[in-house]
């Protein structure tokens, strides 16, 4: 039972880090280059300013961590029908699971933003001007390393999108399938300790009677 709630612990711990390093990727992204000027300029790729990473991959899967450590460590027993406590089911973790699918509603978001962003390609001025000229490519442009050169300016942005986008979908998939997983454990331990309870009731109900 120690190595379960270890396992669980490490699985909301896990998002921490992840959720950092989502901010981290989402930020680069307003930086080209390490070049603040298109950020002013609105020149970037327009999923940037859906904030997947920062907002959804980032700080909301951080609350999300934060909660599911509580709940882990504070685990408040319920009375049984005897008057004593089980302590086989904690009313406490009857949200983890809730949190946990919220987990993966934001990270869910982050990866389908990430992608799009990804099979759209960057923003960038070509020859014609400021365009996006990978965007009915359906991402193929991602195979075409001699195309690339068509984006002139910010310099190898279109680099810069793929690895911080890529970066971004392999992050928020390790986020959805830690929830999943976190959302697994917390239910089977609650219909765990609901199964418990209802033994415990019907074995005193057959002593009583």
């Amino acid at each position: 039972m120690m190595l379960l709630k270890n396992y669980s612990d490490c699985l909301s711990l896990a998002l921490i880090p992840l959720g950092v390093w989502s901010i981290v990727a989402n930020i680069l992204l307003y930086f080209p280059n390490g070049d603040s000027m298109y950020a002013s300029n609105n020149q970037l790729t327009n999923y940037v300013w859906y904030f997947e990473g920062i907002c959804f991959g980032g700080i909301m899967m951080l609350i999300v961590a934060i909660v599911l450590l509580l709940v882990d460590y504070y685990q408040c027993c319920i009375p049984s029908c005897g008057g004593r406590k089980n302590r086989g089911m904690n009313c406490s973790r009857l949200g983890s699971p809730v949190f946990a699918l919220l987990g993966v509603m934001f990270a869910g978001y982050s990866l389908t933003i990430s992608s799009l962003a990804l099979v759209q390609g960057p923003y960038c001025r070509t020859g014609s001007g400021w365009e996006y000229p990978f965007q009915n490519t359906a991402g193929g442009y991602l195979n075409q390393y001699s195309s690339w050169s068509a984006c002139l300016e910010p310099i190898n942005v279109v680099a810069w999108n793929v690895i911080l986008f890529s970066l971004l979908i392999t992050l928020s998939g390790l986020q959805v399938i830690i929830c999943l997983a976190k959302a697994i454990y917390d239910v089977c331990t609650i219909c765990n300790g609901t199964h418990s309870v209802m033994i415990q009731v019907n074995n005193a109900l057959t002593c009583y009677l």
